[in-house]
Formats: structure tokens, C-alpha cells, sequence
């Protein structure tokens, strides 16, 4: 039989070296919020010539236009992504008009998306953000406690899917800070729904496992606890690697052929799920056996009898 929850301070390790880095990057400022929590406009334009400005040339042209604070970003050979202040809509065409003229070489700009948020519905949006998140949580470890009161400890199940949860949301706003940090990637309302969706999957597989556990202290009454958890994780396996592996390939299939405007969103998603497989194997049940054998209270005793020696 696989052990596990035996190796279960290797599996932390390996957390570690994932949510350190994204954290040190959140750290740095890598976590670029997008107009939708701080306001502001989105425009994405195609250039029917071919061939896209230079940024910093576009960037002049909107300081000259007195639209100060403005971030261009390429799309392709062909199109451009323009974040700039709060605009209207007349505001935007003059803008295209004045961009056809110095840049379309005789030929027509498309407006392929156009977004504009003012900075007070951001505010909201962003207050809204951090409650759905802090409900969800809250809701779930409700949940499960109540699910699981006919075992000893119900609290603990709750509490140790949560634990698991925050893992993955560490993991999803770590790698987008990275990615944030490196390629100028912003945390939109797209961004918020595949962390919400991220959520999701992950107490669905950590229900699973536990209820397994739940099933088998019933059933296999004289087992060491650790025992028990690593049987239930390891019968459970193979339904968990296959539920999320045929989310993975679907979602990794998007990444390689979907079009832009959704390959963030798809890829954030993507590797939200693989976490949350990850931390429903090899951490949520894990933390129960820390739990249940008390194992802090060996963590330094190591170092205590090297101190009396």
C-alpha cells in the first residue's frame, strides 16, 4: 500500500516550495489588480494594416491626449490591450479616430473590446471580492462540521478542508503574481471566478477522502488513526485522479488552442484544479493525522536532547 500520510512532511515541503516564491512575489507587487477592481478602461484595438505601433509610441499619444497613467500591451502582431483611466465612449472614439489617423496607415482600427469601470464600482467590486471569499470559507467549514457530526473531532474535518482550501487560493495568487510580476498579467473579475470555481473543486475532493475516512472508522474500529486516514486516501485515489484528470486535459486543451481573451482565465483555472487535486490527496487528510497524534509536540524535540547533550 502507498504510504502517504507517512511521507506527509514531504508533501508540506513541496507546498512550500510552490506558496514561498508566490508569496515573495506578492510581496514585490506581481498581484496587478485590473480596472475591474481599481477602475478605469480596457481597450483592445486590431490594426487592419498588419502591423501594431510600438507601445511607447501609443503611450505618447495618450499623454498628449492628457490621458496620464497608461499601460499598453501587445496582443499578437496585430493588436494592442490599452489600459488608461475612467473614458466614455466619446472619449474612446476620439481616441480611435486619433489613432486611425497617425497610425492606420489609410486603413481602419477595429475595436475589439471595450471596458470602462468608474474607480468607486471598483472599490466595490473589490470589497465584494474579499467577502464572497471569506463567506465561501466560512459556509464551508459550517458545512462539513455539520456533515461529519456523527464522528469524533467533526470540527477538525472542517477546519482541515479549509486549511487545504487556503493552500490552493495560495497557490492560485502566488502563480499570478508571478505571472503578474513577469508578463504584466492582471487579476481581473475572470481572475475571481476561477479562484471561487478553484474553491469549488477543491472541498468537492476533500468531501470525498473524508467521507471515506468517515466510512472506515466505522468498519475498521482497532486501526491506528493513520492507518486508517492513508487506506481511505488510497481507495479513493484513483476516482480522484480521474475526475480531475479529465478537467486537466479539457482545460489544458483550451490553454493550447482557446483564443487570448480567455487563455489567463483557463490557465489560472488549470492549475487551480491541480492543486486542489494535489492538496485533497496528499494534505487535507494529512492534516487530520498531525492533528489527532498531536505531532508538534515532537517537531523540536530533536534539537531539545542535542541542546542537553
Amino acid at each position: 500500500m502507498l504510504n502517504i500520510v507517512g511521507k506527509r512532511y514531504i508533501f508540506f515541503g513541496l507546498s512550500l516550495l510552490v506558496i514561498i516564491p508566490g508569496l515573495i512575489f506578492l510581496a514585490m507587487g506581481g498581484l496587478k489588480p485590473g480596472i475591474d477592481f481599481t477602475g478605469g478602461s480596457l481597450l483592445e484595438i486590431k490594426f487592419e494594416s498588419g502591423t501594431a505601433p510600438q507601445p511607447a509610441t501609443v503611450v505618447a499619444l495618450y499623454n498628449s491626449l492628457n490621458y496620464p497613467d497608461v499601460q499598453v500591451q501587445t496582443s499578437g502582431n496585430d493588436s494592442l490591450i490599452i489600459r488608461a483611466q475612467d473614458m466614455s465612449e466619446d472619449e474612446k472614439t476620439k481616441l480611435v479616430d486619433a489613432m486611425t489617423q497617425k497610425f492606420g496607415d489609410g486603413k481602419t482600427i477595429t475595436t475589439n473590446r471595450f471596458e470602462s469601470i468608474g474607480p468607486a464600482v471598483g472599490k466595490e467590486v473589490t470589497q465584494q471580492a474579499g467577502v464572497a471569499v471569506a463567506a465561501a470559507a466560512v459556509a464551508i467549514m459550517l458545512y462539513i462540521t455539520f456533515a461529519f457530526r456523527g464522528v469524533e473531532h467533526a470540527f477538525r474535518y472542517g477546519l482541515s478542508a479549509i486549511i487545504a482550501m487556503f493552500h490552493d487560493i495560495l497557490v492560485v495568487v502566488g502563480v499570478e503574481a508571478i505571472l503578474g510580476k513577469l508578463l504584466g498579467w492582471e487579476a481581473d473579475a475572470l481572475f475571481l471566478t476561477a479562484l471561487l470555481t478553484v474553491i469549488g473543486f477543491s472541498v468537492h475532493d476533500t468531501i470525498v477522502v473524508f467521507d471515506r475516512i468517515r466510512e472506515n472508522v466505522s468498519v475498521y474500529r482497532r486501526v491506528p488513526y493513520e492507518t486508517l486516514v492513508n487506506h481511505s486516501i488510497v481507495q479513493t485515489l484513483d476516482r480522484s485522479i480521474n475526475t480531475q484528470l479529465t478537467v486537466m486535459i479539457t482545460l489544458l486543451s483550451m490553454v493550447l488552442l482557446g483564443g487570448t481573451t480567455i487563455r489567463h482565465f483557463v490557465l489560472i483555472l488549470l492549475i487551480g484544479v491541480f492543486s486542489g487535486t494535489y492538496s485533497s490527496i496528499f494534505n487535507a487528510a494529512s492534516i487530520l493525522v498531525v492533528w489527532e497524534n498531536k505531532d508538534w509536540r515532537t517537531w523540536f524535540r530533536k534539537s531539545d536532547v542535542t541542546e542537553a547533550a
